[in-house]
């Protein structure tokens, strides 16, 4: 028997309700003004994991979301709010 169905994403970032994030988070760091690369700078973290972050080829989890926002300058609770509408 498989364990795996095609139908069925194999990894986290691809599930549905996963898909506003990665866009959402490159709204927040444009809205921001900032680069990948100073938004990077700005939270320790490269340009890489920046850009993987906003086209989501990297799962965010929730530490890392509130890093983000804060980096952008967004309390974490208001995006979490803004996201959900």
């Amino acid at each position: 028997m498989a364990l795996h169905t095609p139908d069925v994403p194999t990894k986290p970032q691809h599930y549905l309700i996963y898909q506003p994030v990665p866009p959402y988070l490159r709204m927040l760091r444009e809205r921001a003004g900032l680069t990948q690369r100073a938004l990077g700078q700005k939270i320790r973290k490269t340009q890489s994991w920046v850009q993987k972050s906003e086209i989501g080829s990297r799962r965010v989890d929730v530490a890392e979301f509130a890093l983000f926002c804060r980096g952008c300058g967004i309390d974490p609770r208001e995006a979490i709010g803004e996201l959900m509408r």
